[in-house]
C-alpha cells in the first residue's frame, strides 16, 4: 500500500510561519520528483513547488523567497517550510510524487488545510 501523508497544517497569523511535512510509505521515493500543491476554495490547483531527485527545487513565483522545499529520504519524507505568510496562502496543501521516467504525479497525498488569518 503505496501512502502519502500530510501534516502540520493549521491556523496561523499573517506574517507566521507554518512547517508541512509528507511522509511517504510503500515504497522507496529516492528517485521521485516532490511536489507541493495548494487549492483554495473556487480556484484551481496551483502548482507550489518541487524537488527532484537530485536535490534540484523550483518554487512558484507566488511563493519564492517565503517558501523553502526540502526533502529527507532516509526518512522518506518531504518538508515544506513557510515563512511570511499571507491570507492569500490559505488552501489545502498537497503532496505529490512522480516517478524519475514519468511524466506525470503518480501519488498523491489528502491534503492539509492551512489557513492563514488578517
Amino acid at each position: 500500500q503505496v501512502q502519502l501523508v500530510e501534516s502540520g497544517g493549521g491556523l496561523v497569523q499573517a506574517g507566521g510561519s507554518l512547517r508541512l511535512s509528507c511522509a511517504a510509505s510503500g515504497r522507496t521515493f529516492n528517485s521521485d520528483t516532490l511536489a507541493w500543491f495548494r487549492q483554495a476554495p473556487g480556484k484551481e490547483r496551483e502548482f507550489v513547488t518541487r524537488i527532484s531527485w537530485s536535490g534540484l527545487s523550483t518554487y512558484a513565483d507566488s511563493v519564492k523567497d517565503r517558501f523553502t522545499i526540502s526533502r529527507d529520504n532516509a526518512k522518506n519524507t518531504v518538508y515544506l517550510q513557510m515563512n511570511s505568510l499571507k491570507p492569500e496562502d490559505t488552501a489545502v496543501y498537497t503532496c505529490a510524487a512522480r516517478r524519475k521516467n514519468t511524466v506525470s504525479y503518480e501519488y498523491w497525498g489528502q491534503g492539509t488545510q492551512v489557513t492563514v488569518s488578517s
